[in-house]
């Protein structure tokens, strides 16, 4: 079954998600022939995502490598990205039972009302393998490391459940949320933030939204103009040759304009599954309503994410040169920083100065936990047989270097079971408030 399983993971997510979003859509009662386009709209979708997100990453790689040479930088723990970090997550049998836990969490959850997340990013369960295979590491006992995964799939169920009214008001996805392990930690992080952003004064009248800049700066607020712009301030940083820094700044500038596009197609293949399962829900039970649980990939089009990420890219490199005890060294997860910012942007309404002054401080805390990490992400990488490519001591800092991530090794390390089962029983505690507790007083207000 495990075989079988991976066999299908393997296929990657640009099939596995369209087999998936036909199988449900057949499901919920859609026509086979609408399930199929469906299915096959996303997966284009997110091949022309995955595409746009490579032409990024393949740009901004080479420019952050080459501003880590001209700093000299000399850190001995490298971030590869969260691609390693996935292949190891799957390359351990906690891996492989990460799917299925996931799928009968999700399922038992649903069928007693205990979530209105109906998960179908299960590639994206790879954060949840990612965390176990680490506490195993740390505890050497398979059932922690079982109840672990259980545990997250708790937590990111529980945050989808909250998360999907924000993704409504501000991405105007409806019935679609995010549990998606990378985001998350942005949402919680900001939330302090924005408040004490909006008790400052001057700064709470600061408008950085695309919207407001635009207005103030005609042509060079144009995302697009923004995105070209911001390419040629890392290509400068770089000490990029005329050639390299003009076809930066062309590509960021694409990137900005083809992103929220390659969004529009994704959504337009979900909308009629979205549609599909509330109408099957309210159906069966008239007082809930269902989010698809997607990937965070589909926020990372907004012009404030993508603008917010790429000036996040030199401050990062910046405080890895000046924060003392810091021994990461960024390069692999980079360009994933749209990921580790985007519900952040969503909790700041798009300012994007609020976004960038909070993040700055988010990937301060994101390289100090990587560091703390670091031993126990290489000998896990060790113990599924990833080639370490000569590097002593690795990182990924968009799983590596969150706070949930830190929360759940410092869990296991200290406090063991009592740890991970208190964290899955706040959680599980969390769902029973927000589905039948505050639902209900919704629901009553409504009939008021």
């Amino acid at each position: 079954m495990l075989d079988l399983i991976q066999s299908f993971l393997d296929l990657g997510s640009i099939v596995v998600l369209p087999i998936l979003i036909f199988v449900f859509a057949v499901a919920l009662g859609t026509p086979v022939s609408k399930a199929i386009k469906s299915g096959l709209t996303v997966g284009i979708g997110f091949i022309g995502l995955n595409l746009v997100i490579g032409l990024l990453g393949s740009s901004l790689g080479p420019a952050a490598q080459q501003m880590v040479e001209h700093l000299g930088l000399q850190l001995n723990i490298v971030d590869v990205g969260w691609p390693a970090a996935a292949a190891i997550s799957y390359g351990t049998a906690l891996g492989g039972l990460s799917i299925p836990i996931a799928i009968a969490v999700n399922i038992v959850l649903i069928f007693f009302g205990l979530t209105r997340t109906m998960n179908v990013d299960l590639w994206n369960i790879w954060h949840a393998a990612f965390i176990s295979s680490l506490i195993y590491v740390i505890t050497q006992d398979f059932a922690i490391s079982l109840a672990a995964t259980v545990s997250y799939i708790l937590m990111i169920l529980f945050f989808g459940d909250i998360l999907g009214s924000v993704i409504n008001r501000y991405y105007k996805f409806p019935n679609i949320t995010f549990p998606h392990g990378t985001a998350i930690p942005g949402f919680i992080f900001a939330l302090p933030f924005n408040w004490i952003f909006d008790r400052i004064p001057v700064v709470k009248d600061w408008k950085g939204d695309p919207k407001t800049i635009q207005e103030k700066l005609g042509i060079f607020g144009d995302s697009t103009v923004m995105g070209v712009l911001i390419g040629l301030g890392i290509g400068l940083l770089a000490q990029y040759e005329i050639k390299e820094l003009l076809q930066l700044s062309v590509t960021t500038g694409a990137v900005m304009m083809l992103m929220p596009k390659m969004v529009a197609l994704l959504m337009e293949g979900l909308t009629p599954i979205s549609q599909a399962a509330n109408k099957f829900v309210k159906k069966r039970f008239p007082d809930r309503e269902l989010y698809i649980g997607m990937d965070a990939a589909l926020s990372v089009g907004d012009p404030a994410v993508l603008s917010s990420s790429l000036l996040l890219v030199p401050i990062t490199i910046a405080l890895a040169v000046i924060l003392p005890f810091n021994n990461t060294l960024p390069f692999g997860d980079l360009a994933t920083i749209p990921f580790l910012v985007c519900l952040m942007a969503a909790v700041f309404n798009g300012n994007i100065i609020r976004t960038v002054i909070a993040g700055t401080f988010y990937m301060a805390t994101i390289l100090y936990i990587t560091t703390w990490a670091a031993p126990f992400i290489t000998e896990a990488a060790i113990a599924s047989n990833f080639d370490l490519q000569g590097n002593g001591t690795i990182t990924a800092m968009a799983e590596g270097g969150l706070w949930t991530t830190w929360l759940y090794l410092a869990a296991a390390q200290l406090l063991s079971w009592t740890g991970i089962i208190g964290i899955g029983g706040g959680c599980l505690a969390g769902l029973f408030y927000v589905n039948k507790i505050k639902n209900k007083k919704e629901i009553k207000e409504q009939h008021a």
